[in-house]
């Protein structure tokens, strides 16, 4: 009789990740520690002007000077196309300049100082044009348009002879519009008892990655790309570059090296990408491109900027009777993924509570200021930072405690939303209740309020805020789903080749974990593949919170597409039937005693080197069950939902505004823990996202320039300031997730800055509804000089 090995499981236990020691280690090679044989390093010459024509280049005593091998402008690329999400952005300027991130020209040379000192030799000349800084100056009748018609002198009809122009220009300055409406709003606000109505507004700030942009560009002899890149969409990404080169998607292949950071910043393409390439194609030789520190601030896409005006209605029984909500959206001068997050944010504010009667309507319109992305939680701070202020300021309208209040409107699981959400599970009132509970928010509450007018410096305050996110991916593209190939070879390893890509959330360590679960064996076994399109499988990329949901349910399949194959053959070898074997410890064992009959690695041997040889290879596609969403925003969106509340206690210095955060109490729905070493990291970094976008965090744009691209400028949040955290996870083990997990990687952010501002109103009984929360800025509120900020779209 063979050894008896027990039973264990891998789910819920801390483990680390699989790419922690290289990094630690100092191991790890960036795009910036790339050499590729002979490669060249390129650099950008951006504009001078905010807004601008160009009436002349000159780019002679660049192109003389030794060690320069091409300078090229917009007329040496007669074939470059408009990209990004509106496709209202050529790479190279032609004759106009939108703003100050203007790519003019661009040099690749023997080193990055012989191409910074070429950039100084190039001569432009421009005519300025008015500047559009303010959002709101964009539709007033008469304003300057940013994107005037090909023919008004934009140039865009001076792409290659005979292609189509891809895009006619934009004569009201409106990048894009969303509207959404459920129920009757009119009969909402009849019904409401109390009704509130107040305009926020939200701030610039940007992702601040470790890792900054970079990309080495090669054409092989045959005429094939090779792009590394930091892209966090590589599969995507191959496919814009075909359209921007006119090429054949099969002849672009795109490696992702580790990659220092994403968090939504690498989800489109940007100019320096096709600019590296169109460099590479001029010299025939590989070309690197990797920004500075001042180029990540002025170059990389923001989180957006919103004006937005929230009207609320409730009964005097506490319940919700409707919202509406206009905001406005400071897109930039060029349509990124900013001017889509009207998508998610209005979830919230249709379906965070129980809502009857919702109108919501958003207008993106070009300025001459940097342009918005997407960025972790992809608008939902945004509305939630006014939906969350509005539950408590409405609970206090009609004298109810807001846990409470909160409580009456939550949903349960199995509800339906009218704008067609499905919760198949939900966590949203065990997560209230956990999280006023390790708080003890009602009592704090209650105290705090009866504190405002006691003498004193120092005062306290606790908030609440809760978010709904998409926990399961979200049906945007015609496919949601994630590709896994696995092969377990002679010696037991087994390798996951999974389109998942990693950018430091720690998604192989997951998936690995999963995979060991299905076949019995130490997360040393496991090896995952995932940067390389010309070897994974197809996958959407990272974003919506998905990777766990989406890529681990695909590396289950093929894992037990796996086990499958492994214990019928086992079946066959002991005459036995399948079901009464399994998987443990790299063994293949007998399921009701544990009694080992053969090691995992020697019975796979003998399958490969049998007469009839078999290797152990297989795949696996994943598609989640949700649907797209319908003409009016209709739709399940999302295989599942995640939920959560937060807690914040704050201390305020009455004397100099300034905001200490204490303590962050949170409550998340997750599905299941899966690692629990990982979902704390998660969580625990999304919070410290939060609160600098509460607190510190503020790009300075002025003009359309950028006051303070720098860390020394840019007030991050370090680790003295970090708050303590309580953090708890409901487990509503959702049935589609893998394991029962749901996908969380952008929920710890989105309510730290809502709970943030009740927690200074409990503090002062003064209400803030810009962000950040800054020392002058709360100073001036508090001694009644911040002037409420209004703004409502005329009809």
């Amino acid at each position: 009789m063979g050894a008896v090995i027990e039973k264990g499981t891998l789910i819920g236990k801390r483990i680390k990740k699989l790419d922690a020691p290289e990094k630690a280690g100092g191991k790890t090679r960036y795009v910036h520690d790339l050499e590729v044989p002979g490669q060249l390093h390129a650099k950008i010459l951006r504009s001078a002007r905010v807004h601008a024509l160009i009436k002349r280049i000159d780019t002679s005593k660049a192109k003389a000077l030794p060690g320069v091998h091409a300078v090229i402008t917009a007329a040496d690329v007669p074939y470059q196309r408009p990209i990004g999400v509106g496709k209202d952005h050529l790479p190279l300027k032609t004759d106009r300049v939108r703003s100050l991130r203007d790519e003019i020209a661009a040099v690749a040379a023997d080193t990055v100082e012989i191409a910074e000192a070429a950039l100084a030799l190039i001569e432009v000349e421009y005519e300025d044009l008015p500047v559009l800084s303010d959002p709101r100056d964009s539709l007033k009748p008469g304003a300057p348009l940013v994107h005037p018609e090909p023919h008004g002198g934009d140039g865009r009809d001076s792409l290659k002879p005979g292609a189509p122009v891809a895009y006619a220009g934009k004569p009201d300055n409106i990048a894009m519009s969303f509207a959404y409406e459920q129920g009757n709003v009119a009969a909402g606000e009849t019904e409401s008892d109390v009704v509130i109505e107040d305009t926020f507004k939200l701030h610039y700030v940007t992702h601040c990655c470790m890792g900054v942009s970079g990309v080495i560009a090669e054409f092989d002899a045959g005429g094939n790309l090779l792009l590394y890149s930091n892209t966090q969409v590589p599969f995507l990404h191959k496919r814009e570059f075909a359209e921007i080169l006119s090429m054949d998607p099969a002849r672009i292949r795109i490696i992702q090296p580790p990659i220092g950071g994403g968090f939504g910043s690498k989800l489109d393409i940007y100019p320096f990408e096709p600019i590296c390439v169109f460099l590479a194609k001029a010299t025939r030789r590989p070309v690197k491109l990797v920004f500075t520190r001042e180029e990540e601030f002025m170059a990389s896409p923001t989180r957006q900027p919103v004006i937005l005006t929230l009207r609320s209605g409730a009964r005097r029984d506490g319940t919700l009777t409707f919202r509406t909500v206009e905001t406005l959206h400071d897109n930039g001068a060029y349509t990124s993924w900013g001017a889509t997050t009207p998508f998610v944010m209005m979830q919230t504010i249709s379906s965070l509570y129980r809502v009857p009667h919702v109108k919501y309507h958003t207008t993106a319109v070009y300025t001459n200021n940097p342009y918005a992305g997407s960025f972790r939680g992809y608008g939902n701070l945004q509305s939630t930072f006014a939906v969350e202020q509005h539950m408590d300021k409405l609970a206090d309208a009609i004298g109810m405690d807001p846990l409470e209040f909160r409580l009456k409107n939550a949903q349960d699981p199995g509800e339906v939303t009218p704008q067609g959400m499905h919760f198949t599970t939900c966590g949203l009132k065990d997560c209230l209740r956990t999280a006023a509970k390790f708080s003890d928010y009602q009592a704090k509450r209650r105290a705090n309020a009866a504190n405002w007018n006691a003498p004193g410096r120092y005062k306290r305050g606790v908030g609440m805020a809760s978010m709904l996110h998409v926990g399961g991916g979200a049906k945007i593209y015609p496919s949601d789903g994630c590709g896994t190939i696995l092969k377990i070879d002679d010696f037991g390893t087994v390798t996951l080749i999974t389109g998942a890509s990693e950018i430091g959330q720690g998604s192989e360590t997951v998936l690995a974990q999963l995979v060991c679960e299905e076949l019995g064996l130490p997360m040393t076994a496991v090896r995952v593949v995932n940067s390389d399109t010309d070897i994974t499988p197809w996958d959407v990329g990272v974003h919506a919170s998905r990777t766990t949901f989406i890529a681990g349910n695909s590396a289950i399949g093929a894992a037990k597409k796996a086990r499958t194959k492994i214990l019928a053959a086992a079946a066959a070898k002991f005459d036995t039937a399948p079901e009464s074997l399994e998987l443990r410890g790299g063994f293949i064992v007998r399921a009701g005693t544990g009694e080992s009959l053969v090691d995992l690695s020697k019975f796979v041997r003998s399958l490969h080197f049998s007469d009839k040889a078999e290797l152990v290879m297989t795949s696996f596609y994943y598609e989640p069950p949700s649907k797209h969403q319908d003409k009016e925003f209709k739709g399940d969106v999302s295989a599942a939902y995640a939920w959560a509340t937060q807690v914040v206690e704050v201390e305020v210095d009455m004397e100099t505004g300034i905001v200490h955060l204490l303590k962050v109490t949170g409550a998340h729905d997750v599905g299941r823990v899966l690692n629990r070493l990982g979902i704390e990291g998660q969580i625990e970094g999304g919070i410290v996202m939060g609160q600098g976008y509460a607190l510190t965090e503020e790009m300075i744009v002025e003009g359309g320039v950028v006051k303070n691209p720098a860390f020394r400028d840019y007030k991050l949040v370090t680790a003295p300031e970090i708050p303590e955290m309580d953090v708890h996870f409901i487990e509503t083990m959702d049935g589609e997730g893998p394991q029962g997990a749901k996908g969380v990687g952008e929920a710890p952010a989105i309510c730290v800055a809502a709970a943030t501002a009740n927690a200074i109103h409990n503090a002062t009984g003064v209400r803030i509804y810009e962000l950040p929360f800054t020392p002058e800025k709360v100073y001036r509120a508090l001694n009644g000089m911040l002037e409420k900020f209004t703004w409502k779209a005329t009809a």
